[in-house]
């Protein structure tokens, strides 16, 4: 029986297809070394993205990244508020909270 209920989701992708995984993870550090934005603006984009997905997990994982890149909880703010107007409060509602939280509670 499996717990994949309880593992983080990216630990369960690698367990469960591996090959795909590894394909998806050489996309990231392609992505990773492009040189159009630093790493910090990177990360706040994605989270802007996947809050305006009202992708919580995303968030959960990527506001730590952010925050260790660089990132001051304003800026973390904002990125989450201006997806307000394209994606409504419902992103915003989802997200904010959790963001503001999580950014606090990382060293």
């Amino acid at each position: 029986m499996s717990n994949t209920g309880t593992q983080n989701p990216m630990e369960v992708f690698q367990e469960e297809a591996p090959e795909v995984s590894k394909a998806f993870n050489g996309l990231i550090e392609s992505l990773k070394n492009t040189k159009g934005l630093d790493a910090k603006t990177k990360q706040l984009v994605y989270i802007g993205i996947k809050a305006a997905m009202g992708d919580t997990t995303a968030i959960n994982f990527h506001v730590p990244m952010a925050k260790k890149l660089g990132a001051s909880r304003e800026e973390i703010k904002d990125t989450i508020l201006i997806t307000l107007t394209v994606c409504g409060l419902a992103g915003v509602a989802a997200s904010l909270p959790l963001a503001l939280d999580v950014y606090d509670k990382t060293e």
